[in-house]
Formats: C-alpha cells, structure tokens, sequence
C-alpha cells in the first residue's frame, strides 16, 4: 500500500524519525493534514510554498504535471494524518507522497498516523466497506505495519515549538516514547494479520495500546481517545502545544495552544481554501489559497510555553 522508501534506504531512527531537531540546521516545517484523496487540492496547497514571495518553493511539476520535491534541505513536509478515503483519489496522494518522501533528503517527509490509515490496521473495529481503507489485503496491512517499525509512520513529530499529531491529546506527552509505542503496536499486531487470531490481537493491542490508539467514547473522537482518534473540541487550550488534523474547519484555527489545520474537506464546493502551515522556530503561519488563486498568510500565536521549553 505505502513503500515510502526505496528498497535499499535505511529506516528512519530516532532522533530524526521523532523531531526536527534530529537534523541538521533549521528547515521550516510545512505541514498538511487530512488530503483524503484528493489530489487536485493537495498538489493547490503543497504549492503555496513557492506561490508566496517570501518562500522558496516546496514543489515543482514537471512537464507531465507530477509533483516532484524542490525543498532540498531547507524543508520538512510534515503529512500530518488521513492520507487517504472519502475523496476520489486515494491512489493518487499516496503516490505523490511516495515519490516525494524518495526525492527528499533522509528524514525530510514525515507521516503521522491517521485514524484513516488506523482503519487499514484495525479492519475489525469499523465498517467502512465502501473505502480505500477497507479494501486493502493482508500484504497492504503488513506493509503498513512495516512503514511503521522501519520509521515511515508515526504517531507524532515534534516540531520547534509545536507538536504534529493527527488528532493530539490534552496531557503532556513525548514523540519518542509515543512513537515507540506505536512501533510496539505494530509489532504485535503483525504476526497475527491474516490469521485466526486476527480480530482478536487488534483488540488486544488496542487495548494495550489506548493512548495511541484507542476509538474513545462515542464510537470513536470521544474521551479517552488517543492521540490518532480525540476531537479537536476534547483538547483544551492549556494542552501540551500542538498542530492537529481530524477535525474540519473552513480555514486553520487556533484554541490557544492547539492548532487545527485540517481545511481540504470542508472547502471542496468553492474555489481556494486549501492550507499548509509553516512552523519556523519562532512562529508558525498559514499559507491559505483564497478563491482567485492567490495566497493568504496568516500568523499564529506562539505559546509562550512552548519557548520556554526549548
């Protein structure tokens, strides 16, 4: 389903796979989260990066049209969860994605676990027949799991003052170990795909596993979700800073220390809308298209917390 690296490319290890600070100097973190298929905004909203003047491209197209990476060093592309369902061309994203993570230098394409991806994982637990998701063999099941022992996948990524995670959670919390525990999930889950078992250890490591993983109350975003599942309304202002994706607004907003970005959905009826945020180490700005193609920034609060932590 995912092969994110070439065959011969290492897996992504801690420091790198956890937080920018894992590399060398200081690249603007680009994130986007929920493209759900479709392609045509996701291709509008990785290109405002380049269509402002005050930043370098992110991406160029060839002449056949693809994406291909132009960010060198100077970027991280943070995909930020739900790569995939609901829109025409799930298909299509994860080949964008796939081609740029290959193109980027090591650790410069990130991907966190969605509750979308969760979905190809966790077939047991929901009923999404009609989906990308749900249609995916044993072999893509594994190969998810593989892309997230080997570092491709995880459950967060710590920005410089902001912590990227699909849904997020209102206590404190640090990608190392969250990430980890989501490499453990994967690896018990693993062995059991395919077989009698099956149904069993996704519930089983669901269980073990809540903080990452559990649906919550509510069937699924409600309390006690983890941090691929909670809804943007159950986390409060005074979390742990973070940008988030699950729940859809018209255009990116802030609730104190929480950002949510997940904007391609909720603006498929008009022209414009598409965003990506852009997180330098003293600020974090949107770059939202608006309905004549051109692009909106809008600058964010950073938490006075957040500097203090670093």
């Amino acid at each position: 389903m995912i092969e994110f690296r070439a065959p011969d490319a290492p897996p992504t290890e801690p420091p790198e796979r956890d937080g920018v600070k894992g590399l060398e100097g200081e690249p603007l973190v680009v994130s986007i989260s929920d493209l759900h298929g479709y392609l045509g905004a996701t291709r509008s909203a990785l290109k405002t990066v380049g269509d402002h003047e005050d930043y370098d491209p992110l991406v160029e197209s060839d002449d056949e049209g693809q994406l291909h990476w132009a960010g060198g060093d100077e970027y991280v592309l943070v995909l930020n969860g739900d790569l995939i369902d609901r829109g025409p061309d799930s298909e299509g994203v994860i080949a964008l994605v796939e081609r740029l993570s290959r193109e980027a230098p090591h650790g410069h394409v990130r991907v966190t676990l969605g509750n979308h991806e969760w979905g190809v994982l966790f077939p047991a637990l929901v009923h999404w027949e009609e989906w990308y998701s749900s249609q995916r063999t044993d072999d893509d099941r594994r190969g998810l799991c593989e892309a997230v022992a080997n570092g491709d996948i995880v459950a967060c990524y710590e920005g410089y003052n902001f912590t990227y995670a699909h849904a997020g959670q209102p206590t404190r919390y640090e990608a190392g170990p969250i990430n980890d525990e989501l490499v453990a999930a994967a690896e018990q889950l693993a062995p059991a795909i395919g077989t009698g078992d099956d149904d069993a250890v996704q519930r089983d490591v669901i269980d073990e596993h809540w903080r990452v993983l559990s649906m919550g109350e509510q069937g699924g975003r409600g309390f006690g979700a983890g941090i691929v599942w909670l809804d943007f309304r159950y986390l409060p202002g005074a979390s742990l800073p973070q940008v988030v994706g699950h729940t859809r607004q018209e255009q990116p907003v802030q609730k104190g220390n929480v950002v949510c970005e997940n904007v391609i959905r909720s603006n498929q009826t008009n022209p414009g809308g598409e965003a990506v945020l852009v997180e330098s180490p003293d600020s974090l700005r949107s770059l939202e298209r608006t309905f004549d193609g051109e692009v909106h920034t809008n600058d964010f609060q950073v938490p006075e917390t957040a500097h203090a932590d670093n």
